[in-house]
């Protein structure tokens, strides 16, 4: 039987969209325990989540705050050690999930979409998810350069949290795929390149810049708390246990 062809897509973020923690935090953490990572920089990486927690700061600032630490500290080390870190903390980690994005991607397969994700965590530890558990058609990273001897160098070459949308852009010209009747979900403003591209824009669980874009443009805002979904219009909210 041959399969459905797949020509309507579905862009989501992961840190904070479809995973509950973030991706960059956990690898440097388990670096730090496989001690390829110094212990100060899981006392930084404390202080750093520690500083955010606390509201002294953006999700943005604690955003760059991982990139600079991991860029700081990468340097030298093998791409073996961070794709073994990679393979190790995925197991663990993969299911803490928002219900809301299980769901949505449960429909969004079975309606034979495209799935496509981007996030700014380093693209080993992006692929290794990707590969065990979300089993997307395609999956970005930052990627961050590697020397002759396969040591990091500590510069990032492509970041694509930088400009999602052009991403996008580029990839359904690669695949000749459409925007029609398109998804896309994301938590924060270095989504909103690909959200305003799509048909169906959700911002789910969106920091303060994001929810302020979401108002103007009339995109449809979720907040998941517990085991209850919120979906939140400028007239009217509504909680739903089952609500995509």
């Amino acid at each position: 039987m041959t399969a459905k062809k797949k020509d309507k897509i579905a862009i989501l973020d992961i840190d904070g969209t479809i995973f509950r923690k973030n991706l960059h935090f956990e690898l440097i953490n388990e670096l730090t325990w496989m001690r390829v990572f110094p212990h100060e920089a899981r006392n930084e990486l404390t202080s750093i989540y520690t500083n955010w927690l606390k509201h002294e700061g953006t999700y943005e600032d604690y955003r760059k705050a991982l990139v600079k630490l991991y860029s700081e500290h990468i340097r030298g080390c093998s791409q073996e050690a961070v794709i073994k870190a990679s393979k190790l903390l995925v197991p663990f980690h993969a299911k803490r999930t928002y219900i809301y994005a299980e769901r949505l991607i449960k429909k969004l397969r079975e309606e034979h979409y495209h799935l496509l994700v981007i996030s700014g965590s380093p693209i080993e530890v992006v692929e290794e998810y990707n590969r065990q558990y979300l089993r997307f058609d395609a999956a970005f990273g930052s990627v961050y350069a590697v020397d002759e001897q396969g040591l990091y160098t500590g510069e990032a070459t492509f970041e694509p949290s930088r400009n999602k949308g052009s991403l996008v852009e580029q990839y359904l010209y690669e695949h000749k795929l459409s925007l029609k009747d398109s998804y896309g979900v994301g938590d924060t403003e270095s989504d909103m390149g690909f959200l305003k591209l799509v048909e169906h824009p959700i911002a789910f669980n969106p920091n303060q810049n994001l929810k302020a874009a979401a108002e103007e443009h009339g995109w449809k805002i979720v907040v998941e708390k517990k085991d209850v979904i919120y979906e939140i219009s400028d007239h009217y909210s509504h909680t739903s246990k089952a609500s995509l």
